[in-house]
């Protein structure tokens, strides 16, 4: 027995994703409890059968049109009055039956299939949202987005191909065999099977090396691509440190490998369809030999030896795109087995069973004991106490890295505590629903970034039900409304990519208005003002106070000014709460605040 090698077990384990694939699929296909669309499957079907039998038959016209122009010629259809023209018209309407019913295949199918496409779709970009902060901090978007890009277009392939393609190019062969079993010898139908065979298995055994290629060549272009956006995401980078140069070798480094498989995939392909075209044409002329033959004995009618050739063109056409259709169906299952294992990837965040809306009476937060690190092996919070009374502004500060801004990911529930617990209202946040909670938050982070919309828009996301004139409040309250209505186009003013047409003030007071929009019960500051110029910082601070009147406020600083009038002020440090209370008491304490403040007082001064 030969031993099972490295190749092998690739190849089975290729099969295997390949079938598995195909079990994904079939579901959007087969929906339970959507009878329309297993209805039009089913008429696709039949249309499919009725064309191939169709198909099948219209050589045997083509035969007996060609038998009734011989001088002697006396078939079944001329004794019946056909004669050779009307034969000819059979023909010829056949043919065109054969493709209408085809096409109306299509016309059946095409909701099916372009409603698998949109269910495909939808689901993982919604998954891709449901997926934690640590998988979205980790995901290269160029990257990403090729590989959802790829995967629809691969069902799309699979759907065409699969179902209209490969099965019925079987059925349609299968057909002819038996046709040529009966009306000639077991010696034709030994040459076709035979031809078929070499030919399926040299195409099969090549397209498995070339699919190895292929997947290195679009490893290639997912890698360039995702540096291609890489590089125009962080344009302004590139142009202060005048890296064009170095971004376009980068870029063409990434290009090289890409080309280097092209080359190698172009290769192939030209190995592949002159070894089918040795295969095919043998075949061919061994089979319309043996008809000739036959027509010279008088066994065969040069009727059977048109069709014979008619039989074998109409396998060759189909079998001439049998590499490319299977490559592309490999390649199809392997984009789509990308984008599955991207709906695998766990949402590290999730609602429990039994999870309740939040109801949000007066807005206390509070951290028990809690305890969090990003990597097991390395703590970031250890045991943080905290109180948070309802309407009460509390700031957090300390030293970059001491756990500030992770206790306002685990508020918003980014992530889970791995000990302790966070609560809103008395209610533990791990058995309230996401959304419930996200809902009664609000946050404003150090960098607003917007979508590439109208002001209005981006806005309006703060609440998308609101009406203009709530719209037009929400930015008055943010000291943003007279700016606006200054622009060309106002409200409808488009604010560019991650809304780098305004500047950082402006774009903070749209953040702002967006999230005095959303009029949440609690609010997170994080570091809200910390990118800003001092008399921005200033104008915006006071906004700030003013929206978080009446609301619970929890501040996450760097710069302590910004936060001296607070009820109460949490100094972290290295996991762990060291010190608390209000500004004149710590400064009065002469410990780690005192320390923090006397030390930012200095760089200011200097």
């Amino acid at each position: 027995m030969r031993p099972t090698t490295h190749s092998d077990a690739n190849l089975g384990n290729a099969r295997l994703q390949g079938w598995s694939v195909i079990k994904r699929v079939m579901p959007y296909l087969w929906p339970q409890g959507q009878g329309w669309v297993k209805r039009r499957v089913v008429g696709a079907m039949l249309v499919l059968l009725l064309a191939k039998v169709i198909a099948v038959g219209t050589p045997i016209l083509y035969k007996q049109a060609v038998d009734a122009l011989a001088p002697d010629g006396a078939t079944a259809a001329t004794v019946l009055g056909l004669g050779a023209v009307g034969l000819t018209l059979a023909y010829g309407f056949a043919r065109l039956m054969n493709v209408g019913f085809q096409q109306l295949r299509d016309v059946i199918f095409t909701r099916v299939g372009q409603r698998a496409l949109r269910q495909l779709a939808l689901e993982t970009f919604t998954h891709i949202h449901r997926l934690s902060l640590r998988y979205h901090i980790t995901r290269k978007t160029g990257g990403l987005s090729r590989v959802i890009e790829r995967g629809v277009k691969g069902v799309d392939f699979l759907l065409r191909f699969l179902l209209f393609s490969m099965g019925p190019l079987m059925l349609e062969l299968a057909m002819i065999s038996i046709v040529l079993f009966f009306l000639f010898d077991v010696w034709y139908l030994a040459v076709v099977v035979g031809t078929i065979a070499l030919y399926v298995w040299f195409t099969f055994t090549v397209t498995e090396w070339r699919v190895k290629i292929r997947k290195e060549m679009n490893d290639q272009d997912t890698d360039a691509n995702q540096k291609a956006i890489d590089s125009l995401l962080n344009f302004e980078t590139v142009k202060y440190f005048g890296a064009e140069r170095w971004e376009a070798d980068r870029y063409d480094r990434a290009m090289a490998q890409y080309e280097g498989a092209a080359i190698r995939t172009n290769y192939s392909l030209a190995f592949l369809n002159f070894g089918q075209s040795v295969l095919i044409t043998g075949g061919l002329v061994i089979v319309m030999v043996m008809a000739a033959i036959g027509v010279e004995r008088g066994d065969l009618t040069v009727g059977d030896f048109v069709m014979v050739n008619a039989y074998m063109i109409q396998i060759t056409m189909p079998l001439n795109f049998l590499g490319t259709v299977y490559r592309e169906i490999r390649q199809a299952l392997i984009d789509m087995g990308d984008m599955f294992d991207l709906l695998g990837q766990p949402a590290e965040v999730t609602d429990a069973p039994h999870a309740k809306p939040l109801v949000v009476s007066g807005g206390r937060v509070t951290l028990r004991d809690v305890t969090f690190g990003y990597d097991a092996a390395r703590g970031i919070l250890k045991g943080i106490n905290l109180d948070v009374a309802p309407g009460q502004t509390v700031a957090i500060v300390g030293s970059s890295g001491s756990g500030k801004s992770t206790i306002g990911r685990l508020l918003f529930r980014f992530y889970d505590v791995t000990g302790g617990a966070l609560l809103i209202d008395g209610q533990d946040l791990r058995d309230v629903t996401q959304d419930s909670l996200h809902a009664q938050i609000g946050v404003v982070p150090q960098d607003t970034v917007l979508f590439n919309d109208t002001v209005h828009y981006n806005i309006a996301y703060g609440r998308p039900d609101a009406g203009e004139a709530d719209i037009i409040a929400a930015a008055k309250a943010a000291k943003i409304h007279d700016f606006i209505i200054s622009l060309p186009d106002g409200y409808q003013t488009t604010v560019g990519e991650r809304g780098l047409k305004l500047s950082g003030g402006e774009k903070q007071r749209v953040g702002i208005a967006r999230t005095l929009l959303k009029n949440p019960p609690i609010l997170l500051l994080d570091e809200a003002t910390s990118a800003l110029d001092t008399e921005t910082e200033m104008e915006i601070q006071a906004e700030l106070k003013a929206m978080g009147q009446g609301r619970t406020v929890i501040t996450i600083a760097h710069r302590l000014s910004t936060i001296a009038d607070a009820d109460l002020i949490v100094v972290l440090e290295d996991g762990v709460i060291v010190e608390e209370g209000r500004h004149d008491a710590l400064l009065a304490q002469g410990g780690r605040y005192a320390h923090l403040w006397n030390r930012q007082v200095e760089e200011e001064v200097v």
